[in-house]
């Protein structure tokens, strides 16, 4: 990774044209070729950039400024005229191990299923990532009645999410094994929209503390 602070012009040609006046930017050279010039400000998005593959050529022009020419496969052009250069630092930042979400679906459905009481007393899971036709259901459970219940997983409830659910338990109703099935619809929000249709449809709805499952206690760590 090289970033350059500079103060420089900036013109691209390809699909269209565009200048970056004069003014100090930062530009970034990554690993992979990508060139992107940053303002101070503008959030992580760059004002140019040049995606990979590309090649950059350096050179100077009569008066002696630094040009660098930043050009890919489909000839679309940036030139950047370095005019003055401010810093100038060069990194091998090694392999990157990628980005680890935490509190995605899969942990939701993961830690519901442990701490499946949550849902009621005396609940158990029957099965995570139930097959049907159409796709798994995450969570199928039976509640202290008996009853198979159905359970949707969402870190956000929309009216998607209320439709997939009534898709499913269309499908599992038809099986005399299952049926009776409820419907519970998880989430750690609940859009007023999708709470009104679930509940309209019998589907009950339960809102989500992840924190909480997450510091729940797991039944398996106990002696007695």
């Amino acid at each position: 990774m090289r970033i350059l602070v500079a103060r420089c012009t900036v013109e691209y040609a390809g699909r269209l044209t565009a200048r970056l006046p004069e003014a100090n930017r930062v530009i970034m050279v990554k690993a992979d070729g990508a060139v992107l010039v940053h303002a101070d400000g503008g959030s992580y998005k760059p004002l140019n950039w040049m995606s990979a593959p590309c090649s950059l050529l350096a050179s100077h022009d009569e008066s002696g400024v630094i040009v660098w020419t930043v050009s890919n496969k489909a000839a679309e052009t940036l030139e950047i005229r370095i005019l003055e250069v401010l810093a100038d630092v060069e990194h091998d930042l090694g392999p990157d191990p990628g980005l680890v979400k935490d509190g995605v679906e899969a942990h939701l459905q993961e830690l519901l299923a442990l701490h499946v009481h949550t849902l009621g007393a005396g609940w158990s899971l029957i099965r995570r990532e139930h097959p049907t036709p159409i796709g798994p259901v995450d969570l199928l459970c039976r509640d202290a009645n008996g009853t198979t219940v159905a359970v949707e997983v969402k870190r956000r409830g929309e009216i998607d999410g209320v439709e997939q659910l009534t898709r499913y338990l269309d499908l599992l109703n038809r099986d005399a094994l299952l049926a009776p099935v409820r419907g519970v619809f998880a989430a750690q929000q609940i859009r007023p929209q999708a709470r009104t249709l679930a509940e309209d449809r019998g589907i009950r709805c339960v809102v989500l503390d992840y924190e909480a499952l997450r510091g729940a206690d797991d039944p398996s760590w106990r002696l007695f």
